[in-house]
C-alpha cells in the first residue's frame, strides 16, 4: 500500500477500512475498520455528528507510534427515524416473472421503474446540483436495456473503447444503483434513511434488484473468466451474493 513508502518518509498515515480480512493481510500502518454498506466509509449522508465520529476515531489513530494497527470503530451507522417510502413499482409481478422465468415481463417491469423513478431522480439533481450516474457514459434511457442484454445472454456493443465490456457492466450497475438511491432519497422525509435501509428496499423491493440478482446469477455461470469474476466480486454487494447462494 501507498501509506507503508509515506511512513518510510516519517508521514504518520490512517485509513478507513470496509473490509476487515483484506486489511488484515495488507497489514497498512493504521486503518479503522467501519461496519458500514461499501462506498459508505463515513456512515450515512448528512450526518454531520456521527460523521464526525468517526473522522475522530481515525485521526486518534495517528497518536500510535508505531503499527500495524487495526481499530474497530464501535457502532454501526444510525437508521433514521423517518418512516421509509418505498416506491410504487410492480413488486409481486417482478417476483413472479423471475419465478416463472418470464424474462420479458421482468424486462417491461424495469422500464416502468425506471420511467416512474425518472421525475425523483430530476428533482434530486435540481436540489443536489450534482449527480454520480453517468460514469458508464451510457444514457439513462439505454441503461436498463445495455444491463438486461446480458440477463438474456446477448452481448451488446461496448459503447467504452476504454475498457472491456465487463467492466463497461460494473460501471452501468454502479449507475443504474445510484440512480435509483438518488432518485429515492430525493423524496420527502428519506434524506438520512440509512444505507442498510436503502440497499434493503433496492435489492429486495425494487424490479431493478430483481434484475440484477438475475445478472449476476447469471453473469457468475459465463465461461468468460473475467465476466464471472466481475459478477462474483463487483455487482453485489457480499451478503447479497451470499444470499445467492443459499
Amino acid at each position: 500500500m501507498l501509506s507503508h513508502f509515506i511512513e518510510e518518509e516519517g508521514v504518520p498515515t490512517a485509513g478507513i477500512s470496509s473490509n476487515r480480512s483484506q486489511t488484515e493481510a495488507i497489514k497498512p500502518p493504521r486503518a479503522l475498520w467501519v461496519p458500514f454498506e461499501l462506498g459508505h466509509p463515513l456512515g450515512a449522508p448528512n450526518n454531520i455528528p456521527f460523521q464526525r465520529r468517526v473522522l475522530m476515531a481515525l485521526m486518534n489513530l495517528l497518536e500510535a507510534p508505531e503499527g500495524p494497527v487495526l481499530a474497530d470503530f464501535p457502532d454501526n451507522e444510525p437508521e433514521s427515524e423517518d418512516e421509509f417510502m418505498v416506491l410504487s413499482c410492480p413488486v409481486n409481478f417482478t417476483l413472479e416473472a423471475v419465478e416463472s422465468g418470464e424474462t420479458d415481463q421482468l424486462q417491461a417491469a424495469l422500464h416502468r421503474e425506471m420511467t416512474g423513478m425518472r421525475p425523483w431522480y430530476d428533482m434530486g439533481v435540481e436540489k443536489r446540483q450534482r449527480t454520480t450516474v453517468g460514469v458508464s457514459g451510457i444514457d439513462i434511457n439505454e441503461l436498463g436495456e445495455f444491463i438486461y442484454a446480458f440477463v438474456k445472454g446477448i452481448e451488446p456493443e461496448n459503447p467504452r473503447d476504454d475498457m472491456t465490456l465487463p467492466f463497461t457492466l460494473k460501471l452501468a450497475v454502479e449507475d443504474l444503483k445510484a440512480y435509483y438511491m438518488e432518485g429515492i432519497t430525493a423524496q420527502p422525509g428519506q434524506e438520512g434513511v440509512s444505507s442498510k435501509t436503502l440497499q434493503d428496499w433496492f435489492w429486495d423491493d425494487t424490479a431493478a434488484g430483481k434484475v440484477l440478482t438475475e445478472l449476476v446469477k447469471i453473469c457468475i455461470k459465463s465461461p468468460d473468466k473475467e465476466l464471472s469474476d466481475v459478477a462474483a466480486h463487483y455487482l453485489a454487494p457480499l451478503d447479497i451474493i451470499q444470499r445467492m447462494k443459499q
